[in-house]
């Protein structure tokens, strides 16, 4: 790989500045939100959660949820992320406090709820 590689070129590698900001969409193709930015699992190094921006306009009012990694997959047609969550599931996800990101007992709760296995195990 060379210095001059564009954001085209075929890679399975993507800078996460690159993941930030991209589009969400459900599996009927609707819009649902956007990545805020990701959470990474410093002992493996692989993604956890996309933190995801739902709703507001223009950034105002938006809610952000972390949704575990494993639900979203890229699309190329979309240039975006795919997930089979609905903004019911979002709703209805454990509640998170301040704390989220170093409570285990939310994470796994929250792994369970979305019917995905926990990123560290």
């Amino acid at each position: 790989m060379t210095a001059t590689m564009t954001a085209s070129s075929k890679t399975n590698l993507i800078s996460s500045s690159r993941v930030e900001g991209s589009d969400v969409y459900g599996v009927d193709g609707a819009h649902i939100g956007h990545i805020d930015h990701l959470m990474i699992d410093k002992p493996s190094g692989n993604v956890a959660y996309a933190v995801m921006g739902f709703g507001g306009f223009l950034g105002l009012g938006e809610d952000h949820h972390p949704i575990p990694w494993q639900k979203l997959r890229y699309d190329t047609q979309k240039d975006g992320y795919v997930t089979d969550i609905t903004e019911a599931d979002v709703k209805g996800a454990p509640k998170r406090t301040e704390t989220w990101a170093s409570d285990r007992n939310w994470e796994e709760r929250t792994h369970q709820y979305y019917g995905v296995p926990t990123y560290w195990i």
